[in-house]
Parts: C-alpha cells; structure tokens; sequence
C-alpha cells in the first residue's frame, strides 16, 4: 500500500491534492473534539433558524440573541458569586450554583428577546428583516457599552463548564474510539447538542407539534381551516427558539470561556443561517454544514501549529495567517453559493398572517 501512496502523492499537481486528503485522514482524529466545539454555537445558531422559519418567521436577529445571552450569563456570574459565594466545582461538569443561575438567566434572555421579536412580526406585522437588524445592532452596542464599564473592575465571573472525561478504554477502541473522544470528551452545552438535534429531528417530522410547525410555516391558512392557532404556534415556536440561540451565547461566555468579550460571537449567527439553508431546514441538515463550517477553522488551526511534511506542508505554510482565520467564511460563502439556489424554504417563510373575518 505505500508504494501505491508514494505514487499517488508523486503525481504533479493531483498528487498535491491527494496529499492533502492524507494529512485530512490523519488528523480528523486529533482534531474531531475542536470541530464539534467549534460547530457548537452555529449548529445551535442554525436550529434556532430552522425552528423560526419552519414556522413561518425569519429570525436573522440570531447574532444579537446570542451576543445578549452571552454577556447576561457572564454578568450574571459576576453578580451572584459576591452573593452565593463561587462554589466548590461540582463532580459533574464542574457546575455550581451560581453558574447554573447565571445559564438559567442567558435562557431567559434569549427567550426575552424572542418574544419581542415575536411580537414585533407576527402581532405588529413589521418587516422581519427590519426587526432582526434591529436585535442585532441594540445588543451589539449595548453589550459592548456595559462590558466596557464593568470591565474596568475586572471582576470575575462563576467560572465555566468543565468537559467530561470518558473513560480510557472507551476512547482507545480501534478506528472507532476517536468518535467517542469527540462525543463525550465535551462539556454540557455541547453534549447536549447531539440529544437536541436528535430529538428536534424526530420531533419536527414525527410528531403532531411538527406536522403543525411544518403546517403554519407552509399554507397557514389552510392550517387555520383545520383548527391550528396559527399565531399562538408561531409565537410559542420562536421563544422556544430563543432557548437554543441563547445556549450558543452561553456556550461563548460559559463553556468555551470564561469572559465576555465585544463582538465575541464574531458572525457565528450568520453563519447558524448559512448552515440552515446549506442543511435544508432540517436539524440532521444543520448540525452536518455546521461541522462543515466547523471543519475549516478546525483544519485552518492545525495547518498553523502542525503543518503537513513535504511540498504541501511548504506550500500552506507560504499562505499567511489571515487566509487561514478567513477561511471558514470563505467556505460559507462558496458552500453556500452552490446551494441557496436548490433549497427552497417554507412557503409562507417571512410572511405575515392575518386572520381571516369570522363574519
């Protein structure tokens, strides 16, 4: 088989190519963990784009939700641990009381905003675009205005997730063991994605509650003639969808860090909506471009700190470092140019409903 390889890789120009697939091969293993961490807040970020269009509304205010969640969940860390006390780390994820609070108050936020979003395109009728960028631009600028004053105290947060550690044996099984390694060697936010997708997919396409949310996001109004509250379920579906863009913030300032930074999501809310369309408004769809997305910074990051031998490895490395930090939106905008124009979103997707006389 090596002399085979050898020959593949000898081959001008192609042989680069298959080069590249080698090294890709050899350290999916190293680095599958950083891509599901990676993919974390956009595939969070996306299914909260599928729950709102599936309905019937489009949410692009995601980027502000998550931002606004993330800072309340730092801060609120701050407040409550001169009040509770920092806590001892618990055996599981190392959670305290303050941390779990301070989650508890980033969900709440998001789910605030979103019923403000609700309201504004389905009871107001606003432009849905329009009220998205609003969401968007207000948490920018306040979230970035209240950092910049409770950051001069340096105050500490309380703390983050810690990720579980599998057990040895279980990560050391032949060819399959690295799987699990990305699975369960995560914190909770992140495990919990894996169940969420599962069970919106199933959810969505199996059950009542998804034949109604595909139902109003399709022909509400022939939905309303079968006795579906059209506008109860679009409002119930984008706070609950606020839930899920708001655990991607979480994860930002409660897991992956501990700290608020400006602009810290960094477009991954636009990108959640890349991966939505890229998925065809199906969870399973959304979590797979989100690994997609993820895969390049993953792969970006390992070219930088672990090059690949030979003239591949000489070649990337002549490539600078802002090509590398560029490259995920790169892959979004390419991915995404080649498939926007094949997926079809819900009929009545951004369409404001109004009820029929009933005289």
């Amino acid at each position: 088989m090596d002399p085979l390889i050898q020959a593949l890789y000898s081959l001008p120009l192609i042989g680069l190519v298959f080069q590249f697939l080698g090294y890709l091969i050899f350290i999916t293993p190293t680095i599958a963990p950083i891509v599901l961490q990676v993919a974390t807040p956009i595939a969070f970020a996306a299914l909260c784009g599928v729950l709102c269009e599936r309905s019937g509304v489009v949410n692009i205010g995601i980027e502000g939700i998550m931002l606004a969640s993330a800072f309340v969940g730092w801060y609120a860390g701050v407040l409550l641990v001169p009040v509770i006390g920092a806590g001892d780390p618990g055996s599981v994820f190392g959670a305290t009381p303050a941390l779990v609070i301070a989650l508890g108050a980033a969900i709440l936020t998001g789910m605030a905003i979103s019923a403000l979003h609700a309201w504004l395109s389905i009871s107001v009728k606003a432009d849905q675009i329009i009220s998205g960028t609003i969401i968007n631009i207000a948490a920018f600028g306040l979230t970035g205005y209240l950092n910049t004053l409770i950051s001069q105290g340096s105050p500490n947060g309380a703390g983050s997730f810690t990720e579980f550690t599998p057990p040895a044996g279980l990560v050391q099984i032949p060819l399959v063991g690295w799987i699990f390694e990305m699975l369960l060697n995560q914190g909770p936010i992140t495990m919990s994605l894996i169940v969420v997708v599962i069970v919106f997919q199933v959810l969505l396409f199996r059950s009542r509650w998804g034949l109604r949310t595909r139902a109003v996001g399709e022909h509400p109004r022939a939905a309303e003639t079968v006795g579906i509250d059209v506008i109860r379920v679009r409002y119930r579906n984008v706070i609950l969808a606020g839930v899920l863009a708001s655990l991607a913030g979480a994860y930002l300032s409660m897991e992956a860090t501990n700290s608020f930074q400006q602009g810290m999501t960094a477009g991954r809310g636009f990108i959640g909506l890349a991966a939505m369309i890229v998925g065809r408004w199906s969870p399973l769809g959304a979590l797979g471009a989100a690994l997609l997305f993820s895969s390049a910074t993953a792969v970006g990051q390992s070219i930088n700190f672990f090059p690949p031998p030979g003239e591949l490895g000489t070649l990337l490395g002549q490539l600078p470092g802002q090509f590398y930090d560029a490259l995920p939106y790169l892959v979004t905008i390419v991915v995404l140019a080649g498939v926007v124009g094949r997926s079809i979103p819900p009929a009545a997707d951004g369409q404001p409903y109004e009820r029929e006389a009933t005289t």
